[in-house]
């Protein structure tokens, strides 16, 4: 996961509040619209060629609408769609900035919701993050994302069954559904973390390395930006439970209960995941220090055998006239066994106290 930072949020500083400006990366070539009209007798799936044919598709009698657009580089769609709709230009400055905190906003004739949706790249292990924009309106949702593929696609495959729950009920149905398919792909995502957590704790233990250190600091890291998309999902989810609008039915406030126990539950996996990491480096440095504590202890046994072997050898080297068994036929043979037997003696001895 690449970390966020700050740049290219100069872009709009000092400009007029509702001044729409893209601030972040252009991620499509190409800005495609689909919509869905549907109610429980009729589903129509199209792509959209042109902004303006979204105006013809509004106020549809009896037919639920979405419309979800990825790419948000083109500003004339986001401010057509704006006018269409009747959206407020701070709501469309939102979508555009696409380094928003998640939220929940109630302006009356609509309600705009922001969290982060995130997706594995399952060959380089990264996460990508894409900012999902939601806008609840009578009769229509519109969702804005930054590019092509998300996790809707069970979402659209069940809307394509005339029995399902989502054709049966009301566009805030809908909007639960695309949060809830957001927080359920949070528990892959965590999942996929844990399985490796699990790997690096064995590796930690058995061979703990250099670069176990770095693997570490990027779950850390991983941690760290998860946390922050996630957090503020239970402001927005308990901000949709306590909201005073008659686009939020009562029967859709009791699933809304049901995904804010599972923010909850992906909050306290983030927080236990984030302190199994922390005593892993306590324990990668622990390990070090042990390890270095071990070869010191050898190095040291070894040093302290050849310290009086060392002596020994010392003072037959200084080669004076009258030294004894200087001249004797078996002298050296004897001191190089004296010398091999102290040596042999030694060890015996640290083994016994156990220090080897």
């Amino acid at each position: 996961m690449k970390p966020e930072t700050l740049g290219g949020r100069q872009s709009n500083v000092g400009l007029a509040p509702g001044t729409l400006v893209h601030v972040g990366e252009k991620k499509v070539e190409k800005v495609v619209i689909q919509a869905w009209i549907y109610n429980n007798e009729k589903l129509i799936e199209k792509e959209l060629q042109t902004v303006e044919e979204c105006q013809a598709l509004k106020d549809q009698p009896g037919m639920n609408l979405w419309i979800n657009v990825d790419g948000l580089d083109r500003i004339e769609v986001i401010e057509k769609l704006g006018k269409y709709f009747k959206i407020h230009p701070l709501t469309l400055e939102d979508i555009l900035n696409t380094g928003q905190r998640p939220k929940m906003e109630d302006y009356e004739s609509y309600i705009y919701t922001v969290l982060k949706m995130m997706l594995l790249d399952t060959e380089t292990e990264e996460i990508v993050i894409d900012q999902v924009s939601i806008i609840i309106g009578p009769r229509y949702i519109l969702s804005f994302q930054e590019r092509e593929g998300d996790v809707f696609d069970p979402l659209r495959e069940r809307l394509k069954n005339p029995a399902s729950r989502l054709r049966k009920n009301g566009v805030d149905y809908l909007a639960y559904g695309l949060i809830d398919a957001v927080i359920d792909n949070y528990f892959l995502i965590l999942e996929h973390f844990g399985e490796k957590i699990e790997d690096l704790e064995d590796e930690l233990v058995r061979n703990p390395a250099p670069g176990t250190l770095k693997i570490i600091q990027k779950y850390k890291r991983d941690m760290i930006l998860l946390r922050k998309s996630v957090w503020p999902l239970r402001e927005l989810i308990s901000g949709l439970q306590k909201v005073e609008s008659e686009l939020i039915t009562e029967t859709t406030q009791i699933y809304l209960r049901d995904i804010y126990d599972h923010t909850i539950q992906v909050i306290d996996s983030i927080e236990t995941f984030r302190d199994i990491l922390s005593s892993m480096v306590d324990v990668y440095l622990s390990s070090l220090s042990n390890r270095m504590n071990d070869i010191m202890k050898v190095l040291t046994i070894i040093a302290t055998i050849f310290i009086p072997l060392t002596f020994v050898a010392g003072v037959y080297g200084m080669n004076f006239d009258y030294m004894p068994e200087l001249r004797w036929r078996w002298g050296y043979p004897a001191v190089m066994l004296s010398m091999a037997l102290l040596g042999i003696s030694m060890f015996l001895y640290f083994k016994k106290r156990r220090w080897v």
